[in-house]
Formats: C-alpha cells, sequence, structure tokens
C-alpha cells in the first residue's frame, strides 16, 4: 500500500514536473516570439516613416501624383500636354546688385522674393518647374490639363510684378533695385522626370522655347507674352502690341506687353485682380467642370433611368443659362446656377430615392478642386434642394432652376419625355398604371405655374396646349376602353 502511495506520488509528480516545463517552454516561446512581434512592429513603424519621408520629399520636387506613380510603379511615363502655359522670370542687372548691398542681404531678399513668387505660383494651381540662379520657371496647365492656365499664368506674372514693386518699396526705400523680367507662351508641351540621383521635373518643347525667347526679348519691369497666349487673355488683361520677334521654325511672332489687368477686373491698383476677374476666371473653368461631371454621368448612370439621364442634366444645364442671361441676373449667381444645374441629379450616382441629398455631398466633395469657395458652394447647395418636388423656391436662382427643371412640361416633346418619366418612375414603383400616371400629369400641370417671367413668356402657352393634348387623349382611351 505504502508503494503504491508512493508510486502515485511520484507520478502525481512528474505529471507537475511535466506540466511546469510545458508551461515554461510555452512561457519562453511566447516571450520570444511576443520580442520578435515587437521588433517586427518597430522595424514596421521605422520602415512605413521612411516611405513618409520618401513620399514627402518626392513631392516636394515632383507633383504629387507624379510622386505617387513613381513610389506605386517605380517609373514615371512622359507624357505630352496640348495647352499648357510656360512662364520664364528673370531679375535684371544681377550683377549689379550684388555690388551695391551684401551677401547675407542679398540671398535674404532673394528668398523672400521667390518664396512670395511660389506662394503666388500656388495659388493659381501651377506648377513650379524651377529656380536657376536668379531665373524662375513655372508652367499652368500641368499635371492636371486646364483651360484656364493663360489666365491664370498671366494673372500670376501681373501679380509677381505688383510682389517685386512692394518688395522694393519695404526693403530698399522705394529704390528699385530688384527688376524683373518675364516671358510667357502658351502651346503643347512633353512633360517628365529626368536624372537618377537627383530627380526633377521639366517640361521640352517649342513652347518652353518661345516662353524663353519672350523672356529675353522683355524688358525689366515688363511682362511680354507671345500672340498664343494673348488672344486667350485679352479680353480679362490690359495688353500692348510692341513688334514682332523671328523664332526659328515659326517665322515672325507677334509680341504683346501686359499692364495689368483691365480696370474693371482690378482693384485700386493694377497688379490686384477683384472679384469680378476671379468670377470670370470661374466661368472658364466651368467647361472643365462640365466635362468632368458629364463624363462620369455618362459613365455610371444606371441604364433604367429613362428620364434622369445624361440628356436632362444638358436640357436643365442648357435652360438654366437661357433663363439666367434674359433675367439679366450677375455672372457669379449665372456661375452657381449653372454649377447646382449640372449637379442637381448627380446623387442618381449613389441612391434613387434621396439624390437631392448625395448630389450636395457630392458639390462639397468636387467643387473645391474647382476654386469654388466655401459660401459659394453653400448656395450651390440650396440650390439643388430647391429641385425637391414639390418647387418652392426662395429667391430668383432658385427659381430659376425649378423652371429649367421641369421645361418639360411647356415643351413639344412633353408627351414622350412625360412617358420616360412614368417608364422610369414605375420601373422603381414609384408610380400604378399609365391612366393613374396620366391623371398625376394632369393635376400636377393644372395646379403649376412657372416662376420667371421668361420661362412663363416662352412655355406658359405651350404647356396649356399640352393640358389639352393630355386631356384630349386620355378621353380617346376611355371612350376606347368604353367600346
Amino acid at each position: 500500500m505504502a508503494f503504491l502511495s508512493t508510486l502515485i506520488a511520484f507520478s502525481l509528480l512528474a505529471v507537475a514536473t511535466l506540466a511546469a516545463m510545458m508551461l515554461y517552454v510555452r512561457y519562453y516561446y511566447t516571450k520570444k516570439s511576443f520580442a520578435l512581434q515587437q521588433k517586427l512592429f518597430v522595424r514596421t513603424e521605422e520602415l512605413l516613416r521612411e516611405r513618409q519621408k520618401t513620399e514627402n520629399l518626392l513631392s516636394r520636387v515632383l507633383p504629387r501624383e507624379k510622386a505617387k506613380e513613381l513610389i506605386d510603379q517605380g517609373k514615371v511615363d512622359a507624357q505630352k500636354f496640348q495647352m499648357v502655359t510656360v512662364l520664364f522670370a528673370d531679375i535684371q542687372g544681377f550683377t549689379k546688385i550684388t555690388d551695391e548691398i551684401n551677401a547675407d542681404s542679398l540671398i535674404d531678399q532673394l528668398d523672400r522674393l521667390f518664396f512670395e513668387f511660389d506662394s503666388i505660383v500656388e495659388k493659381y494651381g501651377i506648377e513650379k518647374i524651377k529656380t536657376i540662379g536668379d531665373a524662375y520657371m513655372c508652367a499652368g496647365g500641368i499635371p492636371h490639363p486646364n483651360r484656364t492656365n493663360p489666365f491664370e499664368v498671366v494673372a500670376a506674372a501681373v501679380e509677381m510684378m505688383g510682389c517685386m514693386q512692394k518688395l522694393n518699396q519695404q526693403l530698399n526705400n522705394g529704390k528699385e533695385i530688384w527688376e524683373l523680367r518675364i516671358g510667357i507662351d502658351t502651346g503643347p508641351v512633353i512633360a517628365g522626370i529626368v536624372g537618377r540621383n537627383k530627380l526633377t521635373y521639366d517640361i521640352w518643347g517649342t513652347t518652353v522655347n518661345i516662353a524663353s525667347r519672350m523672356e529675353s526679348a522683355s524688358e525689366p519691369g515688363k511682362i511680354n507674352i507671345s500672340e498664343n497666349t494673348y488672344l486667350v487673355v485679352r479680353d480679362l488683361f490690359e495688353c500692348k502690341f510692341r513688334g514682332k520677334i523671328p523664332i526659328k521654325n515659326k517665322g515672325d511672332v507677334n509680341m504683346y506687353f501686359v499692364e495689368g489687368f483691365l480696370p474693371k477686373f482690378s482693384e485700386s491698383s493694377r497688379y490686384i485682380p477683384n472679384n469680378d476677374f476671379r468670377v470670370e476666371l470661374q466661368l472658364v473653368r466651368l467647361a472643365d467642370l462640365e466635362e468632368f461631371v458629364l463624363e462620369k454621368l455618362e459613365k455610371g448612370l444606371p441604364k433604367n433611368l429613362y428620364y434622369h439621364n445624361l440628356k436632362h442634366t444638358v436640357d436643365v444645364y442648357t435652360q438654366v443659362e437661357l433663363i439666367g442671361r434674359a433675367e439679366n441676373i450677375p455672372n457669379e449667381d449665372l456661375l452657381l446656377v449653372r454649377t447646382a444645374a449640372l449637379f442637381h441629379d448627380m446623387g442618381h450616382l449613389i441612391d434613387y430615392a434621396t439624390h437631392e441629398e448625395m448630389s450636395v455631398k457630392m458639390a462639397h466633395e468636387i467643387l473645391p478642386r474647382y476654386g469654388y469657395t466655401p459660401e459659394q458652394i453653400a448656395r450651390v447647395a440650396e440650390i439643388i434642394i430647391a429641385t425637391k418636388l414639390p418647387p418652392k423656391p426662395k429667391n430668383i436662382l432658385e427659381e430659376i432652376i425649378c423652371d429649367a427643371d421641369l421645361d418639360y412640361l411647356g415643351r413639344t416633346d412633353f408627351i414622350p419625355v412625360s412617358n420616360a418619366l412614368y417608364k422610369e418612375l414605375h420601373e422603381h414603383g414609384m408610380v400604378g398604371s399609365l391612366h393613374d400616371w396620366n391623371l398625376i400629369q394632369i393635376d400636377f400641370i393644372q395646379k403649376h405655374q412657372y416662376f420667371t417671367q421668361t420661362a412663363r413668356r416662352l412655355r406658359n402657352v405651350n404647356k396649356d396646349v399640352q393640358l389639352k393634348n393630355l386631356k384630349r387623349w386620355m378621353n380617346e382611351l376611355e371612350n376606347d376602353t368604353s367600346l
């Protein structure tokens, strides 16, 4: 019995020892695994920080999109742009300046000047290419093509001249120590990344060469532009013909001095644009926005939108401009109501039932990229929401879009458009039979009134005709049924 007890005790001891060893081994490897995980975590964090540093460094010397493309793909393909505006700026008499002020002050003032130039270029969405000594080069329309780059680059050049005057006034008691000479041309370029150890984003082509010639043929304190640029910007800037210059393979090229913004587009100084200029620039930029939105709608709208399709957006977009101009609303108001018309049905890309709210959400996401201010976006959102039925507009812009949105009520194609709307609503389970739908339409038309004088003048008569036709058609259907 004692032997058996001893045997059991030794067995329990062996089991306990084995369990303890297993627990120790498990603890040891868990601890080691945890330590390895910690090292892996720390190393991953270090790699992420290094990647972030690399991305930040590349984004400082390359456009952000090109930096991302280089990181993701390991290379960046050269790209051709059809319309880019290139600016060369050169500080005149640099050698003379070095004789008049000490080296530290010279570098400090030059750094401050280029910092101001960088701020102006960034404000207008222009890409800085490089600085070489006392020369500055930038280009608009890259890496994102747009229609506004000639206006933006010339506006930046005018503000650079104003900045130069201000700097001389502040630092040199009004004495013109710093004098700037600028040349600009617009046309196609090729853009790409060059270098292995030191990467740079650069551009090449005849446009670059002509812009450089415009700069060398300019004068201190003057902005010299080619005829290519002049033909685009002449309605917003005060320009003066100043002769021709022979260009290899191009012949004689006309040149123009830009004196500043036109008086109606400038503040007290011809170097400072006013709000009217900014609105004109946005109206040009609206064409880029139009292209973007219509392409999204064409590719993304569901196929069962027989009424709220691309054609409807184009119809409303066209009609708000027609009514807006006839109602003689200001240019900024015309910009906002046209923008709202573009977006008012864009929410159908996300949801049918709440498409107005989704349109507002998309407007808040997209419009800042096209230079709209928060105040303008808020007004666009209010105009979009005004299209919800039944229409209850609170101001002239909301009246315009409500009239444009229901313009089909007074058009000759009312019946086929109404049938398309019925088919769409029926498939979404929002209306019953065609007979019920026609009764709804008759009731709606009888109660509906256009809000703007223009729409009442253009559509009320046709709307009354459509109402009579619809009632006659309904009577004919009922008679056929009774037979």
